[in-house]
Formats: C-alpha cells, sequence, structure tokens
C-alpha cells in the first residue's frame, strides 16, 4: 500500500479521533463550568449527603474536580500520543489506540458507574455520561484502524 493510500484510508479515523479530543475537552472543563454556573456536581454531593456542610461539599466537589482534570488531560495526552503515531504511520499505531481506548473505557464506565459510601453513584450522573462520551468515537476510530490494516 503507498504512502498516499495509508494516509487517506487513515482520514476517517483521525476525524473521529478530533471528534474525541473535542469531546474530552469539554468534559475535563465540564466540572469547572459546572462549579462556576449550574453546580451539578455540589448538588448531587449535597443530596446524596445531607449532613454535609457547605465546606464538606466544597471539598467534595474540588476533590472530584482535581480527578477528572487529571483524567482529561491525560485522555488529551492519548488522543494527542494515537494522532501522532497515526498521522506518522507508526506501525504500532493500533496498538496503543486500541490499549488507550481499553483504558479510558474502563476510567469512564469506573467513573459513571462507582457508588459512593452511601450507595449512590458518587460523580453525578452527567458528569458521568461525560465521561463516556469520548470513548465512541475512540471505538469508531480503533474499529476504522483495524478495518483498514484487514
Amino acid at each position: 500500500m503507498t504512502k498516499l493510500a495509508r494516509k487517506t484510508g487513515n482520514q476517517a479515523a483521525l476525524a473521529m479521533m478530533y471528534v474525541g479530543v473535542g469531546l474530552t475537552v469539554i468534559a475535563t472543563l465540564a466540572p469547572f463550568i459546572d462549579g462556576a454556573t449550574t453546580t451539578v456536581l455540589a448538588d448531587h454531593i449535597r443530596e446524596g449527603y445531607p449532613t454535609y456542610g457547605t465546606g464538606e461539599i466544597n471539598t467534595a466537589v474540588t476533590a472530584y474536580t482535581a480527578i477528572l482534570s487529571t483524567v482529561g488531560v491525560l485522555g488529551l495526552l492519548g488522543w494527542l500520543g494515537s494522532v501522532w503515531a497515526v498521522r506518522t504511520g507508526k506501525g504500532w499505531a493500533r496498538l496503543l489506540a486500541t490499549g488507550i481506548f481499553a483504558i479510558a473505557a474502563c476510567i469512564a464506565v469506573a467513573a459513571a458507574t462507582t457508588r459512593d459510601t452511601n450507595g449512590e453513584v458518587g460523580l453525578a450522573p452527567l458528569l458521568g455520561l461525560l465521561q463516556v462520551l469520548p470513548c465512541v468515537p475512540g471505538l469508531a476510530a480503533v474499529a476504522l484502524l483495524w478495518r483498514r490494516a484487514g
């Protein structure tokens, strides 16, 4: 396969990766935007722990925001590394993208479904869904990369 054909075959996968980058940015910024506007996360914590005072709720929101920011930055690094590997035609790009997708999917599902000590989902469902959303184009990109390889 020529280099031009290889590049053309990867365009759809790269497009999905760029969509994933955008969704990851949104998911990473969402806790900050929420804290300044709708306070979905704080309200979720307040409902789950009615005895918590403002300080305890703020501490929990800050912890979640730090965790989600760290995961988001790592996710962006994963996307950018995968994009670079695909764009430069590295033979191991499919394996890298697949591995990063598997790790990201596990983290996203855990974030969206892990129960807190009160028995409820710890992360507000809206923010949990935003963690899973970038995995959709990730799955599509991985499928396109492997389909092209076959």
